[in-house]
């Protein structure tokens, strides 16, 4: 099968592998969706579709989502959150942020059965899974149709240990320097 390609760019077979894994970053260190992002980039470069739907993110302007552009058709990022759930500047009702997240899930079922993408990084959706925005239960059921061939990514703090226990990949970020410690804000380019 041949990835779709910009015109008078160098077709690349896909190089795909015969089973998808279930990868979870997790833990209160940085480095949660940027890891997610390298992988993202490492299936591109091997010709794979990949879909990330942003469960938290959708009320600032990240970066990401201009680099994604740069890669697309291939690489394509729907934000689909209100922004980070009771926290920074957080205006939303909670029954607005769980329609949201509810929404974003039925998106990642809806590609996922459609088949369309080798990988699913499912951004901030541990989180919204700890803030009971969405039901474990409701996420697990996701996780038990995932075709054989798709890898799927979930993303965030609180992982919960049920989901753990269903990967074939975890790992935890641990938080042991950070600038804000300083006095510094989120820098564009690095945390945004």
């Amino acid at each position: 099968m041949v990835a779709h390609v910009k015109p008078g760019a160098r077709v690349r077979e896909k190089e795909k592998n015969t089973h998808g894994l279930l990868i979870v970053y997790t833990g209160e260190g940085k480095g949660k969706t940027t890891a997610a992002l390298g992988m993202a980039m490492r299936a591109v470069g091997r010709g794979w579709r990949v879909l990330m739907i942003q469960f938290g993110k959708g009320s600032w302007h990240y970066a990401e989502l201009e680099s994604s552009k740069r890669l697309a058709p291939e690489f394509e990022i729907v934000p689909m959150g209100l922004g980070f759930y009771k926290i920074l500047d957080d205006a939303h009702l909670e029954s607005e942020h769980r329609r949201a997240a509810l929404e974003a899930l039925a998106l990642a079922q809806a590609k996922m059965e459609a088949g369309e993408y080798d990988m699913l990084i499912l951004d901030e959706i541990n989180g919204v899974i700890a803030a009971r925005l969405v039901p474990l239960d409701a996420v697990l059921k996701l996780l038990d149709a995932k075709p054989e061939g798709l890898t799927l990514v979930l993303t965030g703090r609180y992982a919960p240990q049920e989901i753990i226990d269903r990967a074939d990949l975890v790992t935890e970020m641990r938080e042991i320097k950070h600038p804000y410690q300083k006095g510094m804000l989120a820098q564009k380019g690095i945390d945004y």
